[in-house]
């Protein structure tokens, strides 16, 4: 059997997909900042290794003897993220890696507006010409990210937009999860791109939709232009930083580039993709009040 190991197993992502893992018997190499944080694992059978994308040698020491690698892009953005991104590359490599899954973006070409497209774009042509074999998991944006949002139209009855009539197929963690570790388990998927989507693309009136059903109250769309969204963003509280990385998700959704709809979910896990309404419903305590 290979040896699976996950870069950033203690997040969100990586959490769910060592769980999938180790349920399925496989006793997975999870790298971490932070090992402490991943002692439940250990315990469970997972061989927990300290790995930091920031400290090439010591991630090249971690992931020997390692044959599939999830590597699950940062949390950073901007130059830095290319730099930690092309680091554990690198030291994949290095390391003999034989297989690499690097979690990217729809559509993460570029024209894409989206603030992390060229980030993914670049991080797979570096894995690309890294040697190993790969397979990009282009994720959707996260169904879970549009819980506050829906929860606030509801509670306000408007929900203020910038993505005018484009659609995105949201995709929920939970589905990603399944994804990858049904890839990190099996043959077949070298040099493979999987759009990795939700059941369908939803637009800024279903997404009121689905506002009104849960918060039993009628929710408008409020259209803004990107600027607008942008100040509304920073006077909510955001950081300067991250509201034109927020708006830039709806002006690429505006463009069309997130409306795609796949099967890769179903092909790959053999089950239906879950829909944003059950994440929402899923998710009801966040419309109490």
């Amino acid at each position: 059997m290979p040896t699976i190991a996950v870069i950033g197993a203690s997040g969100n992502l990586g959490r769910r997909v060592a769980d999938l893992l180790l349920d399925q018997g496989e006793r997975p190499v999870l790298l971490t900042r932070n090992p402490a944080a991943l002692a439940a694992y250990a315990q469970r059978g997972a061989d927990v290794r300290h790995g930091d994308f920031a400290d090439p040698a010591g991630l090249r020491a971690a992931l020997t003897g390692v044959d599939r690698l999830l590597l699950i892009s940062v949390d950073v953005v901007g130059p830095e993220r290319l730099v930690l991104h092309s680091q554990a590359v690198d030291a994949a490599a290095a390391a003999g890696v034989g297989h690499v899954l690097y979690t990217s973006l729809s559509s993460p070409e570029p024209d894409n507006p989206a603030g992390v497209a060229a980030s993914h774009r670049i991080t797979e042509t570096a894995i690309r010409g890294s040697g190993m074999t790969w397979t990009f998991l282009r994720n959707n944006i996260y169904a879970e990210f549009q819980v506050p949002t829906v929860a606030q139209a509801a509670a306000s009855g408007q929900l203020i937009t910038n993505s005018g009539k484009g659609a995105s197929a949201y995709v929920s963690r939970e589905d990603c999860a399944a994804a990858a570790a049904a890839v990190l388990t099996s043959d077949g998927h070298e040099n493979a791109v999987y759009d990795i989507t939700g059941p369908e693309a939803i637009d800024s009136a279903a997404l009121a939709a689905l506002a009104a059903e849960f918060g039993g109250q009628p929710v408008e769309v409020v259209d803004v232009d990107d600027e607008s969204f942008i100040q509304g963003l920073l006077s909510a509280g955001l950081p300067p930083e991250a509201a034109p990385l927020i708006a830039s998700f709806g002006t690429s959704a505006r463009g069309g580039w997130a409306e795609h709809v796949s099967t890769a979910v179903h092909d790959l896990t053999g089950r239906a993709p879950i829909s944003l309404h059950d994440v929402l419903s899923a998710n009801r305590d966040a419309f109490k009040g």
